[in-house]
């Protein structure tokens, strides 16, 4: 089985008119967001036809971070819009249910105290099966100075509420209001903050059982591990290759060399299949002649993967992380 874990909705014209009624309305909508079935289907279906052109069998669909508008005034847009994309993740689901698994977004909010999820999160997941979600590191995206970072107790309640829910958190960032920031290079920034955060914290002693996945093969942090190393090393503490494999990571990189050095650097046991595809990756190589996040080819084609560990990364390491994950 191959599964993607990193995927995000297709969004459908009449979403896209809810958003611009909340934005102008500063979250006084003139009326409830009405999007019919065939609208839905129709996005989940151009979805399932490119997964059956690359041969993959299920995706993990998640809203779309850059979307989240975590930054924008009041904080009710973010917690209606957050509702309105979980319902549709939750619908194409329902359409799809072979195919697709749920991931909710957090109406995460500027620099609010991430308890104000627990009520989205709890619906999504105890009632309606969705099997993780998404945290924004910095969910004032760029917009002011960001909340403490994931090491920090800020995040605790967070995390005890994960622990509770048995769910891994996918850590994304959202859009970015920087000029010289792109919402890529925000990706790649926050993650990379994120891990030395997390790897300088007492998170993880804390919370055992917190299970968390860094996408985009880990930010920066794989191609400078001699500089953490040495900060460790300096330090006294546990060495940083130890620390690193208290997280997961996927594959969503672009890249086949920098998805072998991700490897290489914390093992195959720790590394997730995904693609998020269609999205920035959905460009044809000129090279090769595939689409540059059409991954199952560089995959299969690492030399020194065994046969688990390509099991491992397309299917094991995925339904091992995400318990709740059923495939029926």
């Amino acid at each position: 089985m191959i599964i993607d874990s990193h995927a995000h909705v297709m969004v459908p014209p009449g979403s896209y008119r809810y958003m611009a009624e909340l934005v102008a309305s500063r979250a006084n909508p003139a009326q409830s967001p009405s999007l019919a079935d065939a609208e839905v289907r129709a996005a989940g279906q151009s979805i399932i036809d490119i997964m059956d052109k690359v041969g993959t069998d299920i995706q993990f669909l998640s809203p779309r971070p850059y979307m989240q508008m975590h930054s924008v005034k009041p904080a009710a847009v973010t917690t209606l819009w957050t509702r309105h994309m979980n319902d549709l993740v939750q619908r194409t689901v329902e359409m799809f249910p072979a195919r697709f698994r749920a991931v909710a977004g957090l109406p995460q909010y500027r620099d609010t105290s991430p308890e104000n999820c627990f009520a989205e999160l709890d619906f999504r997941v105890k009632e309606q099966g969705f099997i993780g979600c998404l945290l924004n590191p910095d969910p004032t995206e760029g917009d002011g100075a960001p909340p403490p970072g994931l090491g920090e107790e800020f995040w605790y309640p967070l995390y005890e509420k994960l622990c509770e829910l048995g769910i891994p958190a996918l850590i994304h960032s959202a859009g970015s209001c920087q000029p010289r920031e792109s919402y890529t290079l925000k990706f790649i920034n926050e993650e990379s903050i994120a891990i030395v955060s997390l790897m300088g914290s007492k998170v993880f002693e804390r919370f055992p059982n917190l299970k968390l996945i860094v996408p985009h093969g880990g930010g920066a942090i794989p191609y400078h591990m001699g500089r953490f190393r040495a900060w460790t090393v300096r330090a006294g503490g546990e060495y940083f290759d130890d620390k690193l494999k208290r997280l997961h990571f996927d594959t969503t990189t672009y890249d086949k060399e920098a998805i072998e050095l991700l490897l290489k650097t914390v093992g195959a046991q720790r590394v997730l299949f995904a693609t998020e595809k269609p999205g920035t990756g959905s460009a044809r190589d000129p090279k090769t002649g595939l689409d540059f996040d059409d991954l199952k080819p560089a995959i299969e084609g690492i030399s020194f993967l065994s046969a688990q560990d390509r099991k491992d990364i397309f299917e094991c390491n995925c339904t091992r992380l995400y318990s709740r994950f059923r495939k029926d």
